[in-house]
């Protein structure tokens, strides 16, 4: 049959055609508003990937896994036999490319390492929109709603359960300052931290010292504000400059 012909051409617009593009466009509607529902949590708190990413993430992985089923359907019909289309190996291209995405939000600042929940929720978006791909619908909703609720109350969740603050700690000191890591343990434990000594990153630069640690709280409750300890911090024997900041991820 002459691929131009009308009869060719017609098969692309014939009913059982149509009727395959209306299932998998549903597919893609569907998976696309769990994208954005997901990618909601990101946006409100102001992440780079927002509901477009989680959104169009979402729908091109149903769209990746949904079109495999239903392969009798390809070029309108005229691919000859129908061949035996193996998903598996769809869902092993998604994950890989997905995975190139988050390692994009992964930021590392120091020993902070930010990012890490978004990339993981990315993942997840893509795992929802293979569910739906392969007609998982219930399994899907339940998916992003498990994800959705533990992004938006997981930090609550970990801010009642008992847990250890930690800090990021710079100091810069003089070139005729000689600090020992003592000195500084016994400010931090002042104030309620320990000192993370394995996590101790020590510059030297232009005649300055620079030391880089995590401090842990000892306790959540007897951990004192931040500005205290800066000041103590402040006041060590050659300290020139330091930062203070979270250590998470």
């Amino acid at each position: 049959m002459d691929t131009l012909s009308r009869e060719s051409l017609a098969a692309f617009w014939a009913a059982p055609q149509l009727a395959v593009n209306g299932v998998i466009f549903l597919n893609l509607l569907g998976a696309l508003m769990l994208g954005l529902v997901l990618g909601y949590e990101r946006s409100y708190h102001g992440r780079a990937a927002g509901m477009r990413t989680y959104g169009i993430v979402c729908t091109a992985s149903a769209a990746l896994t949904v079109f495999a089923g239903y392969p009798a359907f390809w070029y309108g019909g005229h691919g000859g036999l129908p061949v035996a289309a193996d998903p598996t190996r769809l869902i092993q291209g998604i994950v890989t490319g997905i995975g190139f995405l988050g390692a994009g939000v992964i930021i590392k600042e120091g020993l902070n390492i930010r990012g890490l929940t978004t990339a993981a929720s990315i993942w997840a978006a893509s795992a929802i929109g293979v569910l739906v791909g392969v007609g998982f619908y219930a399994a899907a909703i339940l998916l992003t709603g498990l994800s959705s609720g533990l992004m938006m109350w997981g930090p609550r969740l970990e801010r009642l359960l008992p847990h250890r603050p930690a800090l990021f700690v710079v100091l810069r000191f003089g070139t005729d300052a000689c600090p020992t890591e003592q000195v500084v343990a016994d400010v931090a434990r002042r104030w309620g931290y320990e000192f993370a000594r394995d996590s101790l990153a020590v510059q030297q630069e232009n005649g300055h010292v620079e030391w880089r640690f995590v401090a842990f709280a000892l306790s959540k409750r007897i951990a004192a504000p931040v500005a205290d300890l800066a000041r103590d911090l402040r006041a060590l024997p050659g300290v020139q400059s330091y930062q203070l900041s979270p250590a998470r991820n």
